[in-house]
């Protein structure tokens, strides 16, 4: 089993389901600024983890990270002018990015990030991939503490249900 390709299976599948989950609650949720919570919004949680993966996609096509945080801070203006179905497209072209680099490059091929913050380190897109997929379940987490804050429930998107669903088609009642 390719792993790197497994674990960002999930990491779409639970972004999806964040995704659906919010389309069923009132529209003016997702933009609603949100106190006191860790983001200002759920529509930021959702637009730091678009960012985040276009960020280390970037990455690992060989950009210079400094360079692509640059490019982010407009594209993150654009996105807070997205509604929430503009936003789930965008997510969803960069999916299919991703799994086109996973497909095509070697996974395990070392490369060096330069983190203006943190400084060098030689790593792979496999544990690049772990890195998304781990941040996007923290923020995922946020998004989740931010619809029980305003009184609705959120939804599960754990890995274990992934591999229920993914291996075995297990319909979820949550």
């Amino acid at each position: 089993m390719d792993q790197a390709k497994e674990m960002y299976d999930y990491h779409a599948w639970a972004n999806a389901k964040i995704f659906e989950r919010l389309k069923e609650l009132p529209e003016d949720l997702y933009k609603k600024e949100l106190k006191p919570s860790i983001f200002p919004s759920l529509q930021t949680v959702m637009i730091h983890i678009y960012l985040t993966d276009l960020l280390w996609l970037e990455v690992m096509n060989g950009r210079d990270m400094k360079e692509v945080w640059g490019d982010n801070d407009q594209i993150r203006l654009q996105a807070d002018s997205c509604a929430l179905q503009e936003m789930e497209t965008m997510y969803n072209e960069l999916t299919e990015k991703y799994k086109a680099f996973i497909q095509q490059n070697d996974m395990e091929k070392v490369f060096t990030v330069d983190n203006p913050y943190a400084g060098l380190l030689d790593t792979t897109p496999t544990e690049t991939i772990f890195h998304i997929s781990t941040h996007g379940n923290y923020h995922r987490g946020n998004a989740a503490a931010m619809l029980r804050q305003e009184g609705h429930s959120s939804v599960m998107q754990d890995y274990g249900l992934y591999l229920y669903v993914s291996r075995n088609g297990f319909k979820s009642p949550v």
